[in-house]
């Protein structure tokens, strides 16, 4: 399993949208673009009840942006291009109609972190450490940031982007609301995911789909606001002080 990919599939309403890469599943801007456009196309469809977000292999659910793609940013529009990536994966889960149950096997770095936050349900194994590592490297987490706060709250979302050296584990990241379950294997957590889809699909959709829409209440201006988040980070991944802190990570 060398080859990235964002494949789904559909059995019983209930749609599997997985993701890969074999950079501890880190995306870069093509496959970024490619699964928030899965995102929406399944959210459209119409067999579809519930979706399962997940990503390939055991280790890392989402190493964050593409670190080789970040270090080539010579300008500030291919900047902004590329930090637009997890925006727009993020706004297309915020937009989709149905439910998103999140599947976070593993550590879980950036933009993973945005990606996890934007779920509508997590479950997670005790292994699932999250980290905002992107102060580390002389920018922020600026357009993963409404998405982590909104369910860490401005203390715990605070924490993890000053603290961007240190992991905390998935029992923290229960007790401040990004995890709604944490299991102690892989095949725990799949079996209660199983499970808790196959429930959500005897619900009404239409019932589930107005909750989904007043659980995102407030957030309708985020297509503007991650967009400008983005510009902010490609300014500031252009600075000498990031360049020099990228060279040491070539």
């Amino acid at each position: 399993m060398n080859e990235a990919y964002v494949k789904h599939s559909t059995q019983n309403a209930i749609a599997t949208i997985e993701f890969f890469h074999p950079a501890h599943n880190s995306l870069p801007g093509d496959l970024l673009a490619k699964l928030a456009n899965t995102i929406t196309e399944v959210g459209n469809d119409d067999k579809v009840k519930v979706i399962i977000l997940k990503s390939g292999g055991d280790r890392t659910f989402c190493a964050g942006a593409s670190f080789n793609e970040l270090i080539s940013i010579n300008d500030a529009e291919t900047g902004k291009i590329f930090f637009s990536g997890f925006a727009n994966v993020i706004n297309a889960m915020r937009k989709c109609p149905k439910f998103i149950i999140g599947r976070i096997q593993g550590k879980t770095v950036g933009g993973g972190v945005g990606v996890a936050s934007a779920t509508d349900y997590c479950m997670a194994t005790k292994f699932a450490a999250i980290k905002l590592s992107e102060l580390n490297v002389g920018i922020g987490p600026f357009v993963v940031g409404p998405a982590v706060e909104r369910k860490l709250g401005t203390s715990g979302f605070s924490q993890i982007a000053i603290d961007a050296n240190s992991f905390y584990d998935a029992e923290w990241a229960k007790q401040k609301g990004l995890f709604n379950q944490v299991y102690d294997s892989t095949e725990e957590m799949d079996e209660a995911v199983q499970k808790f889809a196959e429930n959500l699909c005897k619900y009404n959709p239409e019932a589930m789909k107005e909750m989904k829409k007043v659980f995102w209440s407030g957030t309708e201006d985020w297509d503007e606001l991650l967009a400008e988040r983005a510009v902010i980070s490609g300014r500031l991944v252009l600075s000498d002080f990031t360049k020099e802190t990228l060279k040491r990570f070539k």
